[in-house]
């Protein structure tokens, strides 16, 4: 891998990680980066699951004291949900068929896309009704073995969940997001670190971009208005399933 492949690679963590912490969508910047300096699809799915460790590392080191502001009983079971659907994830992918689970990829990053898309509707519909904590929990360890397998669209469908099921603004559902999608995909790349084709140079360039993408995150996203943002975030959520399906 030439020097320049690797600078692309870092500039396009860098993307990645920001345009992840602030939609939900790293991965529609950074996998296809991967496959366009040569990595065949696995190792650029389980390299991509490496270097997107540093977008939580990066935002939750900005922001984490507001995120502990929030709503502790919550945070404690998504992350233990996310822990457990991230190794179930990374389980998945290296003992079934290459390509097994991707069939269904691009239908589950549309209904995430159309739910945020939908929100407001949605919101009112939640309320209306009893709360239903298992919901989010049962939602967010679903959609971590989804991130440990493969991960792209993995954050806007825990945006979208937490957007719908809980009353969090956008700011801190976003940093919630980070928290939950960061530790399914450390517990699934040290999977992928021991029995995985990581390429670790791609890996490292990519990481360096998303550590500082994710850490400029939380300020830029906290100035950015909420119904525009989500209405794009859902528009950009439609073309990653239009992507994933025509690949």
């Amino acid at each position: 891998m030439s020097l320049t492949d690797l600078a692309l690679l870092v500039v396009a963590g860098f993307g990645a990680g920001l345009i992840g912490y602030i939609t939900g969508l790293a991965s529609v910047v950074s996998y296809p980066a991967l496959l366009a300096v040569g990595l065949p699809p696995i190792a650029a799915n389980v390299t991509n699951t490496v270097a997107l460790v540093a977008v939580g590392v990066g935002s939750t080191a900005q922001s984490g004291r507001a995120l502990l502001d929030g709503d502790r009983r919550q945070l404690v079971g998504g992350s233990i949900a996310s822990l457990i659907g991230g190794v179930a994830g990374a389980v998945l992918l290296l003992v079934t068929p290459a390509g097994a689970f991707e069939v269904i990829v691009p239908y589950l990053v549309a209904i995430a896309a159309i739910a945020l898309l939908v929100q407001p509707m949605l919101r009112r519909w939640a309320t209306s009704h009893e709360d239903r904590p298992w919901v989010f929990v049962v939602g967010v360890a679903i959609i971590g073995i989804y991130g440990g397998y493969f991960g792209a669209g993995a954050g806007i469908m825990i945006l979208a969940l937490l957007l719908v099921v809980t009353s969090e603004p956008l700011w801190r559902a976003a940093l919630s997001k980070s928290l939950f999608l960061g530790i399914a995909n450390t517990v699934a790349a040290v999977g992928f670190m021991i029995f995985g084709p990581v390429h670790w140079w791609a890996a490292l360039a990519m990481a360096i971009g998303c550590l500082l993408g994710g850490w400029c995150g939380p300020p830029v996203v906290k100035r950015l208005p909420a119904g525009p943002l989500r209405i794009a975030v859902g528009l950009g959520g439609l073309g990653l399933a239009l992507w994933l399906g025509l690949r």
